[in-house]
């Protein structure tokens, strides 16, 4: 990757990463870079919010479901 195009990416995540802070989605720099460039390749952003909903998710069952006897 020339120079310039790696300043202009690292701009866009940082920009990104803003507002994914701002919206409190709680993704770090390297899951938000991740989910991005799952996106250039053609994954539907729906689905990954989706993925990362389900995700989140389980360690909440996981804890409750360990505590029922």
């Amino acid at each position: 990757m020339d120079p310039d195009a790696a300043r202009t990416a690292r701009a866009s995540l940082d920009l990104a990463f803003q507002i994914s802070s701002i919206l409190e989605t709680g993704l770090d720099r390297h899951t938000l870079s991740i989910l991005i460039g799952l996106c250039e390749m053609g994954v539907s952003p729906e689905s990954l919010a989706a993925v990362v909903r389900e995700l989140r998710r389980r360690p909440e069952e996981t804890t409750t479901n360990s505590n029922v006897v």
